[in-house]
């Protein structure tokens, strides 16, 4: 039989990505909710409750109040809000960061989705900590690029107004006094002991992300090579379907030299770079935050807690 999925907050960007990359799939049966009914508190908790596995995506709050709606203990949620993200009692929605995250996600009740720059640091920054090469209180610097559909309804539609403020033709930098709604998630999942100084800029196209860490070689625990920085990420990743490690930075790697934010839109797609030298060197991740950052995140963790080929509706 097919699984009963349901969305609650399926009007919502990520919410509709995840309906488009379910609508095709015979092994699902997704749970419509009436648009006049979609706040409907009842109907919602009778949606939630016949379905297999919820999609949460729905502000923080809402989560929250959504999770308590679910008494049949048989629902499986994933929360794509930022709500669950650090709490113990959940799963952490990123399965390649190693076996024992796979391995809870195929078994959880409650998985909580990675936001989408957590994504991206914490696919640099894991491995590095896990592995004892970085110290849990390194003093960790990250700058991140992002098309503006990671801005919400309301951002997207200031991007897409035809009178939009001059200002948004341009990079713009924000969430300057270090209180970006990810940065707690970035440092528990990595395991650092310390908040990162976190510079994200938000602008002019679509969708598709860049997260950059820079680091001085000297300053880790143990001293590498930029060619041994970069086979601790192929060990790590080795074999993973979604998160690829490219070869060291050079000729034939990186157009002109440049790494475009948008490649890899509308898949569920990671890249992560080693650039540099053997003194200071930039690891970045590659990806959408639409699809690895949110939508294809989701849809994977399903696939794994249903016992599905994990890239089932994702290629």
């Amino acid at each position: 039989m097919p699984f009963k999925i349901f969305i609650d907050g399926q009007e919502g960007t990520t919410g509709l990505r995840i309906v488009e990359r379910l609508k095709n799939r015979s092994d699902i049966e997704l749970l419509k909710i009436d648009e006049s009914l979609r706040k409907d508190v009842n109907e919602r908790k009778r949606l939630i409750n016949a379905s297999d596995i919820t999609f949460l995506c729905l502000p923080d709050a809402a989560a929250i109040e959504a999770v308590a709606l679910a008494e049949n203990e048989n629902v499986r949620i994933i929360d794509a809000s930022t709500a669950h993200r650090t709490n113990p009692d959940w799963a952490y929605g990123f399965p390649e960061l190693s076996k024992a995250h796979r391995e809870r996600i195929r078994t959880a009740k409650r998985v909580a989705n990675p936001g989408c720059y957590a994504s991206g640091f914490i696919a640099c920054v894991y491995p590095l900590v896990s592995a004892g090469i970085m110290p849990k209180d390194y003093p960790v610097t990250c700058h991140a690029v992002s098309g503006y559909s990671g801005a919400g309804k309301k951002g997207i539609a200031q991007y897409e107004d035809e009178n939009r403020d001059f200002q948004l033709d341009s990079p713009r930098q924000y969430a300057l006094t270090q209180n970006h709604k990810h940065i707690k998630e970035m440092m528990t999942i990595s395991g650092l002991s310390e908040l990162p100084v976190f510079t994200p800029i938000v602008d002019d196209y679509y969708n598709g992300m860049v997260v950059s860490v820079p680091l001085h070689l000297r300053t880790l625990d143990k001293k590498l090579t930029l060619a041994e920085l970069r086979e601790v990420f192929a060990a790590h990743y080795e074999g993973e379907r979604f998160v690829k490690v490219m070869p060291i930075c050079g000729e034939g790697v990186l157009s002109d030299g440049f790494i475009a934010a948008n490649t890899l839109k509308d898949t569920n797609d990671m890249q992560i770079f080693v650039c540099g030298n053997d003194d200071r060197a930039v690891i970045s991740a590659r990806f959408d935050n639409l699809g690895k950052g949110a939508s294809g995140a989701a849809v994977q963790s399903m696939n794994i807690m249903m016992g599905v080929p994990e890239e089932t509706g994702l290629e």
